[in-house]
């Protein structure tokens, strides 16, 4: 598939669009089109996951590698826990990182491991707001050719995720950025649009904007709308907390290709953006407010580029809400009460979502992305609930790790002389 910037310009192959991570324009890759996909359907995330992505990969140096790609990356389950019967927690942390970052981190390392020159060091450049850094060092740690920087916001991210982001060593380097996660992302792309920067260091990102990790996120929402049909649960509709709008937008686009979803609905902390944009029509970024669902601290949401330029080909408005850090703590107490599952701030946040629209009188199958592992959150979670939560073994090699990060300001000069 041929894809293009959201700004326009020629169209490129998939390939060179994952390599480059941001178009030469600015503007985010997007397909021209959303191919319709009917079936029939293999059996297993793995199996389905070849057959949604094969019409993105058609006529791409990546089609004859997409099987043995998939096996690589997708190594662990994204498995649906009914609450009740019509209320569902699509579990996305069972990757390496517990966070659902995993699935498209891994995919875009198996895929640029496949497309970069022999013999050549590639530098993947990485804002995170707390999982995406994790997720991103373990998927290239292993790999030769690259090397990771990781840019976090300083006091912004809990101390198991800073703790994770500096684990890795070797060919892994965290900085601590002087600032917000906007001014992370803000170095990213300061850094793409410098061509000196961008050529001398081979420059790639494994942000959201890269249409690498875009796609394979697709794979789950359609995985486990299928799912939802087929043990008798029904057509669902899916909430899904959002920062950088990454992996709504995933959602929206496996509906798009025809997957049995209804409604797709934004949850947002604080940082309301989206949510705005959903009540007014008006996209207007705001400065970062800094809350208990870290990683969804974001004042510009990247994704809102392609939002914005696929929403009108979709035909369904935008939905969103946001919620608040006392609501945050108090379905985080709640959900424990009632159905004995922690749950971490940021899938607490379209739990509370949901609850809203039950309480407006919405009814249906809904199922709610559970984001990531609520160990990764015990300083505010285990509190709230007053039990100590099971860690994940993977999670706690990385914690047994020594860890190390280093201050960086938040200006360019600062960011090159790393890079150097």
């Amino acid at each position: 598939m041929m894809v293009r910037s959201t700004r326009g310009g020629n169209e490129v192959p998939l390939s060179q669009a994952i390599l480059q991570g941001l178009a030469p324009d600015g503007g985010l890759f997007m397909p021209p089109q959303i191919p319709k996909q009917t079936g029939p359907w293999g059996h297993g995330l793995v199996a389905q996951a070849e057959q949604i992505l094969a019409p993105y990969c058609a006529g791409d140096t990546l089609a004859t590698h997409l099987h043995t790609m998939l096996h690589e990356a997708f190594t662990f389950h994204a498995p649906t826990a009914w609450l009740t019967p019509t209320t569902g927690l699509l579990e996305l942390f069972h990757g390496p990182t517990a966070a659902f970052k995993d699935f498209g981190a891994r995919f875009l390392a198996a895929a640029m491991h496949r497309l970069i020159p022999v013999g050549s060091m590639n530098t993947i450049l990485v804002a995170t707001s707390g999982d995406t850094g994790a997720a991103v060092a373990s998927a290239f740690q292993s790999l030769p050719g690259f090397r990771v920087i990781i840019l976090y916001p300083s006091g912004r991210v809990s101390p198991r995720q800073a703790h994770q982001l500096g684990a890795f060593g070797d060919t892994v380097r965290a900085c601590e950025v002087q600032g917000t996660f906007d001014d992370c992302q803000r170095l990213v792309k300061e850094a793409f649009a410098d061509p000196v920067l961008r050529a001398s260091h081979r420059l790639t990102s494994a942000n959201s904007i890269s249409l690498g990790r875009l796609l394979p996120q697709i794979t789950y929402f359609a995985h486990a709308a299928m799912e939802s049909v087929a043990s008798g649960h029904g057509v669902p509709s899916f909430v899904v907390p959002t920062g950088n709008l990454g992996n709504a937008l995933a959602c929206m686009l496996a509906r798009e290709a025809g997957f049995p979803i209804d409604r797709v609905v934004c949850a947002t902390n604080a940082n309301r953006a989206i949510a705005d944009l959903a009540f007014t029509g008006r996209y207007a970024p705001a400065h970062t407010i800094a809350t208990l669902a870290n990683a969804m601290d974001v004042g510009a949401p990247s994704n809102v580029e392609r939002l914005l330029h696929r929403i009108s080909n979709d035909g369904t408005p935008l939905e969103a809400d946001w919620v608040d850090d006392a609501s945050i703590r108090k379905v985080i107490t709640q959900t424990f009460a009632d159905f004995g599952r922690a749950i971490c701030p940021h899938t607490a946040c379209g739990v509370e979502v949901l609850r809203r629209l039950r309480q407006t009188g919405t009814t249906g199958t809904w199922i709610v992305a559970a984001t990531a592992h609520p160990a990764k959150f015990q300083s505010i979670v285990e509190p709230l609930i007053g039990t100590s939560i099971p860690m994940p073994p993977s999670l706690a090699t990385l914690l047994a790790q020594p860890t190390i990060s280093e201050p960086l300001e938040p200006a360019l000069h600062a960011l090159a002389r790393i890079l150097a």
